[in-house]
């Protein structure tokens, strides 16, 4: 099992590429270092993904909606949806400009394999936050130049009035993959017109428009920048984890902890529905709990009381039962 993403340590302690840095590395690994771009493209989708899961949990995120540019940056959304898929979620692709490449068209053809549904622009709902709890922006990466244009500047706009609601409203959680397609890759939301996302993935190396981003989930992804490249530019990064592929930068927001309290109402337990025989009963009940896969279903609360009524509780592990009675 993959270790949850630890946090890193500052921000400003990092190292952020420029463009041009950001594009040479590149070269050099799909260079000399041998590796392929369909290589790195599916362990950053990986590294997206595992973000994604790592804050937004499933239950109360189901519904991912990726909406994919025509470049690497839709690559990486394209193989997301696919991680995500396996993971639980329900994802749904955006996928307007699509490329006759075989490398992309192979990734569509994998998520076509899994019934997973392309939504046309035209098809989008009107109103995203009631059709969707997480939105991914994959649409334009680090090498983007220039103004968006259809259907894409659309998009990006239908993404800046999400993201003005704030988050007293119900609304998708957006997320970026590497830059916030609209800002510049250097000096990030110029005019103050862009949106603003909950969640930037940075990929391989955080990018210098990321010191812009203010929002409350800052991750790394990109588990694979070997010795060669840390050297030469003298890059900083945070350490990944156990096994993760994708590491937190910064403090994780606050928690209310009074929030995280459950509702504990069940339904009442009648009494035609007990078993007349109470060690049947637990045995039903046991079972139960094994097959849902609740974690150490033998260790017990167990209370007794001596005989001046003074009770005592202590936890017990169950090391076996039949009808002679249970043996801890």
């Amino acid at each position: 099992m993959a270790s949850p993403a630890a946090s890193a340590s500052s921000d400003s302690e990092m190292t952020h590429l420029s463009q041009r840095d950001a594009a040479e590395i590149d070269q050099q690994l799909m260079g000399p270092l041998g590796f392929s771009v369909d290589q790195l493209m599916e362990l950053a989708g990986l590294s997206v993904a595992a973000a994604v899961a790592e804050v937004y949990k499933l239950g109360e995120y189901t519904r991912v909606l990726i909406i994919c540019g025509p470049g690497n940056n839709g690559g990486d959304g394209l193989v997301a949806a696919r991680h995500l898929y396996h993971f639980g979620y329900k994802p749904y692709v955006c996928y307007p400009k699509r490329t006759p490449n075989p490398l992309y068209s192979g990734l569509v053809t994998q998520l076509e394999s899994l019934a997973i549904l392309f939504v046309s622009v035209e098809d989008l709902p009107g109103n995203l936050s009631e059709e969707f709890d997480i939105i991914i922006d994959a649409m334009f990466g680090f090498s983007f130049h220039g103004t968006p244009r259809p259907p894409f500047d659309d998009l990006i706009h239908r993404l800046v009035s999400l993201s003005v609601i704030g988050n007293s409203a119900k609304r998708p959680a957006i997320v970026s993959i590497d830059i916030p397609s609209g800002w510049h890759v250097e000096e990030g939301d110029v005019n103050g017109e862009g949106f603003k996302p909950d969640m930037l993935v940075s990929l391989t190396v955080p990018k210098l428009c990321a010191r812009k981003f203010t929002g409350p989930n800052h991750f790394l992804g990109g588990r694979f920048v070997p010795p060669p490249i840390l050297r030469k530019y003298r890059l900083h990064l945070p350490p990944y984890p156990g096994t993760s592929m994708c590491v937190r930068i910064g403090k994780a927001p606050s928690v209310d902890i009074s929030s995280l309290r459950e509702n504990y109402i069940s339904p009442e337990l009648l009494e035609n529905q007990v078993m007349s025989d109470p060690f049947d009963q637990f045995i039903r009940w046991f079972d139960e709990a094994v097959t849902a896969g609740l974690r150490e279903p033998n260790a017990m609360a167990l209370t007794t009381a001596n005989k001046e009524g003074k009770v005592s509780s202590r936890m017990v592990l169950l090391k076996g039962v039949d009808k002679q009675g249970f043996v801890w």
